[in-house]
């Protein structure tokens, strides 16, 4: 306790609460790596919100978000050990585990959609107009997600949680455990060089 008051006075409570659960967390998920499963509990109990949140925002369907949260906890419970802190926080690398992890349903999801209208189209006549904006926005939708392989990695995640994940700049900052500055920064690159690379003119 003594050691926690001097450390108190040398920093705001705030920052100095967020990097004791920060540490406590990778703490547990480097525990739950090697296969102790109250480690694994608090780390489930520290971020199911947060996951569930993302999720949720990703695929707007509160029974599929939570079926592909439990399916997170699972592959991060199986792939902990690959978790390297000096590549990010663990709350980062989960939401990224997260992040994934729902953005595949959504392509799955897709995939099912097209085979449905695919199999309405076979059996119906169906408008020139319609096919020809569907198939626009599936051009759009490819054009984007190449675009974001030529970001960096720092730029790519800062944009998809702030633009397909819904986070707020203040949001995306605290789940990065970056400064509001430095996350808007990413951002803001992010998407000059999206805009740059898809040769959308600026506004």
């Amino acid at each position: 306790m003594d050691h926690q008051s001097a450390r108190a006075g040398d920093a705001t409570p705030a920052l100095l609460g967020a990097a004791d659960v920060a540490s406590d967390l990778a703490a547990d998920l480097r525990a739950a790596s090697r296969g102790d499963q109250q480690a694994f509990a608090r780390v489930y109990d520290a971020t199911s919100t947060k996951v569930y949140g993302l999720v949720l925002r990703v695929l707007r369907n509160p029974a599929m978000a939570e079926e592909v949260s439990q399916e997170c906890y699972l592959e991060i419970w199986r792939q902990a050990a690959r978790y390297e802190p000096a590549r990010g926080s663990a709350l980062a690398w989960m939401l990224t585990v997260a992040h994934r992890r729902a953005v595949d349903r959504v392509r799955a999801v897709e995939a099912s959609d097209r085979r449905d209208v695919h199999y309405e189209r076979s059996n119906r006549s169906v408008e020139h107009d319609s096919t020809e904006e569907a198939a626009e926005a599936r051009m759009e939708a490819r054009r984007v997600r190449a675009a974001l392989q030529g970001l960096t990695g720092a730029q790519r995640e800062a944009i998809e949680l702030a633009y397909f994940g819904g986070y707020t700049h203040t949001e995306v900052a605290a789940m990065l455990d970056l400064p509001l500055g430095t996350a808007k920064t990413r951002i803001r690159d992010g998407l000059i060089r999206l805009r740059d690379t898809m040769g959308v003119g600026a506004q």
